[in-house]
C-alpha cells in the first residue's frame, strides 16, 4: 500500500512542450504532457522538488534523449496500475529505440492475442511516457493512432528516433 507522502514533481522544458516529471522514492512515477487530463494518470498530491535524485536522473536522461545523445534510459520506474496495465507497460520497455510495434503485436507478446483493444486502453494510460515508449505503438496498418501527447508529438518522437521512420500519417 502506498503512503500518503506527496509525490515529488518538476517541470522540464523540451522540444515537445513542458513536461511534468513525477517521482516516488522508488522511481519515476509519471511523465505528464502539458495538457494531460488529470484523470488519465491519477497521482494525488505533488510537491515541487528542486532536489530529488530520481527527478535529477530523469531530467538529465531526457535532456540527453532530446539532444540525440541517448537511446536507452536507466531511470528506475515505479508504475502504478492494474496487473494487466503493468504487463502492457513492461512490454513497451522491450520495443527497441527507432522501432515500432502494433497493438496486436503487444497483445500477442503478453500472451493475450485477442486483447488488442485492452492493450490500446492500457497504452493510453501509460503514466511514464517516452521512457516507457508508448509512442512506438502504432496501428497494424502502420497508421499513427491516439496518443496522450497528441499525434503531432507522436510523429515528432518517432522521427526523432529514426531517420528511416516509415508510418502512415493521419
Amino acid at each position: 500500500m502506498r503512503t500518503a507522502k506527496p509525490l515529488a514533481a518538476r517541470r522540464l522544458s523540451s522540444p515537445i512542450g513542458t513536461l511534468t516529471l513525477v517521482a516516488r522514492d522508488a522511481g519515476l512515477a509519471a511523465v505528464l504532457w502539458p495538457d494531460d487530463a488529470p484523470t488519465r494518470v491519477p497521482l494525488g498530491a505533488m510537491d515541487d522538488a528542486a532536489d530529488h535524485p530520481i527527478l535529477d536522473l530523469a531530467e538529465a536522461q531526457l535532456t540527453e534523449y532530446f539532444r540525440g545523445e541517448r537511446t536507452e534510459f536507466t531511470v528506475p520506474l515505479d508504475f502504478a496500475g492494474t496487473a494487466f496495465q503493468r504487463q502492457v507497460w513492461a512490454a513497451l520497455l522491450t520495443i527497441p529505440f527507432g522501432q515500432t510495434r502494433s497493438y496486436a503485436a503487444i497483445a500477442a507478446q503478453i500472451g493475450r492475442p485477442t486483447a488488442t483493444r485492452a492493450v490500446g486502453a492500457a497504452n493510453g494510460r501509460n503514466p511514464i511516457s517516452i521512457l516507457a515508449p508508448c509512442h512506438r505503438v502504432i496501428g497494424a496498418s502502420g497508421k499513427l493512432t491516439g496518443f496522450a501527447g497528441g499525434l503531432g508529438v507522436k510523429k515528432w518522437l518517432l522521427a526523432h528516433e529514426s531517420s528511416d521512420a516509415t508510418f502512415a500519417s493521419g
